[in-house]
């Protein structure tokens, strides 16, 4: 059996951008195995973030039909965890027992709900354990 995995902003944001090209690749494979292995979970925050990002800030912003394509391909098979009033009060209380920001402790929050063993993101510490979500950078 695969453990069910949450992906952070951060692993789409390397997949796309070519400054890094091991951080490319480590992120590539991961959001591929996460496809192909129907292990892989994001929410509606790590979507969010994407297309701002996407949008605004890349240096040739993605186009409206890029994005579409974008979130057709890779963010629809993964997409599980919605807001909703319990996610947010499970967040308050991961920000507050584990002094992370609101949006480190929604993304946490989000890997709880949807079960996931481990949450792959650079913004945590490596190896820490929230709520019976294991922390791994896949970028070190």
């Amino acid at each position: 059996m695969s453990v069910r995995a949450f992906l952070d902003t951060n692993v789409f944001l390397y997949a796309v951008d070519r400054k890094d090209r091991k951080k490319q690749a480590t992120a590539d494979a991961l959001i591929g195995r996460a496809i192909d292995r129907k292990t892989g979970v994001v929410s509606y925050q790590v979507v969010q973030e994407f297309l701002n990002v996407a949008l605004k800030k890349f240096a040739v912003p993605f186009t409206t039909e890029q994005a579409r394509l974008y979130i057709g391909a890779v963010f629809r098979p993964l997409f599980a965890v919605q807001p909703s009033m319990g996610l947010f009060s499970d967040a308050l209380d991961i920000r507050s027992r584990h002094r992370l920001s609101w949006y480190d402790s929604l993304i946490v929050a989000a890997a709880v709900e949807a079960g996931c063993a481990v949450l792959y993101t650079e913004d945590l510490s490596h190896g820490a354990k929230i709520n019976g979500v294991r922390i791994e950078n896949p970028f070190l």
